[in-house]
């Protein structure tokens, strides 16, 4: 076994702990909590898979990459594993379902399924444990290095922070389910870190916003393929002073490169990611549950309401707010607090078809819509990446009455879901989309994940065509 090249730096501690890591090392909640964000990620993998958005991505790369052995969820088809973890990861983020790390923040099961999925279907069986195994690797890793670059710092200043951070954790787990020793694991993470990438600018049309994560999926499997292959990557890439991950994304914002390392083996942030109760992006998801917080108090009918008024953090402003204007497609609604609003006070919901395009067109919501104030609120900004959730939502009614709801989180952070409570989205989310003996081998297929003898048979439940969640 072959070292780091700096096996005391954040790098190669980090290296050392992903090569000794053991799945028996975890505590059975870590262990948990990842076959659960599996099933979650699997969930929004089946929504995914035929909306018009993923149906444009996988024609034009199944064309592209051609036929090959490796899954494309829900489509009874396959393609080159690149192809593969490019579209399964577009799938899992297509539709805002998916889990999301507070802190980090980034969606990890749409970076790390795919990438070993794709890894998992060669000529060498692999078992549940091993993949399990890998999985937690990439859940570990991902948040990690957000957090050393300060998170939502990287929303504020226009980058899309999972797809910045998403290749390593593809990366990590890649490498880990090949068995690379810490020199090799080191190749891989400069590999990622010198592919990582991803614009915010594009969460208002674009459908590429989608595709980011599926990009990091596929640069990290590439990234420990080629490392794998003895071709080497940027060493000791996360302290490295010109050019390195941290220095040149975190440039004038002091990054913390212990917090790659800080806590392995100790602190489990698998349990700490977040399963979506919401169909919107995570930022959302707090504004959504304090004006739900208003509706438990009267009623909200939209024609007894004056005004609605909500403060965010720097972050979340910048990220969620911007005048929606006619026609607004199906990312922008969901990246957007206003229309999030003026649809949940509408339909009693913030799910999948809240945010359909017909939904999204009706003259109810933009008649609503006016009436909806964002504003920063520079206080919410104290605290750091811990207090960015914070949000308060004021309903002015038509009779005067005026209602005030503070909160420092959304719900799901301050009591996070259990498994019953995730594998009940699961069943939620593909109830008609899946018949339903396909639906409980999924399900008892994950939950049993360790027993798994051969990962193809997930797969090839996995495999089949779904049906579209809407036209």
């Amino acid at each position: 076994m072959t070292a780091a090249s700096d096996p005391t730096g954040p790098t190669g501690q980090l290296c050392n702990w992903l090569a000794g890591f053991a799945l028996a090392d975890a505590p059975e909640s870590a262990r948990e909590r990842a076959r659960m964000l599996t099933l979650d990620g699997i969930a929004c993998a089946i929504v995914g898979a035929q909306l018009p958005w993923s149906r444009t991505a996988a024609t034009i790369v199944q064309k592209f990459e051609g036929a090959g052995d490796r899954t494309i969820v829900g489509w009874g088809a396959k393609t080159s594993a690149p192809g593969a973890a490019l579209l399964n990861g577009t799938f899992i983020q297509g539709f805002e379902l998916d889990d999301y790390h507070p802190l980090g923040p980034l969606h990890s099961a749409s970076i790390v399924l795919p990438a070993l999925w794709a890894a998992s279907e060669g000529a060498t069986p692999v078992d549940g444990r091993r993949f399990l195994e890998a999985a937690m690797v990439g859940y570990e890793v991902g948040p990690r290095v957000g957090m050393a670059l300060h998170g939502p710092q990287m929303l504020s200043r226009g980058w899309h922070s999972g797809s910045v951070f998403g290749t390593h954790a593809a990366a990590a787990a890649v490498g880990k389910l090949m068995g690379l020793d810490p020199a090799r694991l080191e190749d891989a993470l400069g590999l990622a870190g010198t592919q990582s990438a991803g614009l915010m600018a594009a969460q208002y049309e674009a459908m590429c916003k989608r595709m980011h994560h599926g990009f990091s999926a596929r640069n990290g499997l590439y990234a420990a393929v080629l490392a794998e292959g003895g071709y080497t990557g940027i060493k000791r890439v996360f302290e490295r002073e010109y050019g390195g991950f941290l220095s040149t994304f975190g440039e004038g914002h002091d990054p913390d490169a212990s917090q790659v390392s800080s806590g392995l083996g100790e602190r489990w942030e698998v349990e700490r990611i977040v399963i979506k109760p919401y169909a919107a992006m995570g930022g959302i998801h707090s504004p959504l549950d304090a004006l739900f917080d208003v509706g438990a108090q009267r009623a909200l009918r939209a024609s007894e309401i004056e005004r609605i008024e909500c403060d965010v953090s720097h972050a979340v402003y910048h990220h969620g707010w911007w005048q929606p204007e006619r026609p607004l497609t199906p990312i922008g609604a969901q990246m957007n607090i206003g229309y999030a609003l003026a649809v949940a006070v509408l339909d009693g919901a913030a799910m999948v078809q809240q945010f359909s395009p017909a939904r999204i067109d009706a003259d109810d919501v933009w008649a609503l819509l006016p009436r909806v104030v964002v504003r920063h609120d520079p206080a919410f900004d104290e605290g750091g990446i811990h207090r960015r959730g914070r949000t308060r939502v004021s309903v002015t009614f038509t009779d005067g009455q005026r209602i005030v709801v503070d909160r420092n989180t959304s719900r799901v952070i301050e009591k996070p879901q259990d498994s019953e409570g995730v594998a009940a989205k699961f069943r939620t989310l593909t109830d008609g989309l899946v018949d339903a003996p396909r639906q409980r081998a999924i399900e008892d297929t994950v939950r049993n994940l360790d027993r798994l003898g051969d990962l193809r048979e997930l797969m090839s439940l996995l495999a089949p065509v779904v049906r579209p969640a809407f036209e």
